[in-house]
């Protein structure tokens, strides 16, 4: 199986001396790979260092067998992305926006902007001013962006920021589609635990900057009263434990 991303020994260390330290795994096609941890356990600064947004310390990030340091055109031509915040034109309507970003991509079919907004479930709104959308809808509109220009690989921040139980739905549901009927590989970090295991394959657990473990989503579930909440505990508790002793 191939790996769409490869991360070895990566680190990036900010001023304060937080950040993520000697992180390495890999995604292969097909996952929707799952990054959980807490707020401020690093999962923005990976994915900043993921997409070229960010330089790290150490290590070495490789999408589609291109380094992002030194062929970053040609690692990132596949890759869509939704980091941070879902940033628009305000003043504009939603479609325009992406009428905006379509224009780096001047291949894509004339109905593609609409059949993003469909699947994201904005079409009924697109001809609204974005500052007229609630978070919620500003975040679709981000997810949108991400997926306009038909990628291979999508690489998600908090995707469900803002968004309420039925628009959390929707945006899973969207992502599971894309996964299974276009092949789109996903990396997704999250807080919610819960989102993860409705979604994702496989999981990387992200604390105090280091990755603690990686599993297998059905694996944890199918051990008897299995759930990642129990898990992610159970990884933490050792973590705290080996430092302890460090």
């Amino acid at each position: 199986m191939s790996h769409i991303i490869e991360v070895e020994g990566l680190t990036k260390f900010y001023s304060n001396q937080r950040g993520i330290q000697d992180i390495s795994f890999n995604v292969n096609q097909g996952d929707i790979y799952g990054f959980f941890g807490p707020n401020g356990s690093g999962k923005t600064t990976l994915m900043k260092i993921l997409t070229g947004l960010m330089r790290a310390d150490r290590g070495k990030v490789t999408l589609f067998g291109y380094d992002v340091s030194t062929h970053y055109e040609q690692a990132i031509a596949k890759v869509g992305s939704l980091i941070e915040t879902a940033d628009a034109y305000e003043y504009m309507s939603g479609y325009k926006n992406l009428v905006q970003l379509a224009r780096f991509y001047p291949d894509l079919p004339k109905n593609r902007i609409e059949e993003v907004l469909d699947l994201v479930g904005l079409l009924a709104y697109r001809n609204e001013k974005v500052r007229q959308y609630s978070l919620g809808m500003k975040q679709r509109l981000g997810m949108a962006s991400a997926i306009l220009s038909n990628p291979q690989l999508v690489i998600l921040d908090e995707p469900t920021n803002g968004l309420d139980i039925e628009g959390m739905v929707d945006v899973r549901e969207t992502i599971l589609k894309l996964s299974r009927e276009q092949g789109i590989t996903f990396f997704i970090s999250s807080h919610l635990i819960r989102e993860m295991e409705l979604m994702c394959n496989r999981l990387g657990i992200l604390y105090q900057g280091k990755l603690v473990n990686e599993a297998v989503v059905s694996n944890i579930l199918d051990t008897p009263g299995g759930s990642l909440e129990q898990y992610f505990l159970s990884q933490i508790e050792q973590e705290k434990r080996e430092n302890a002793h460090v």
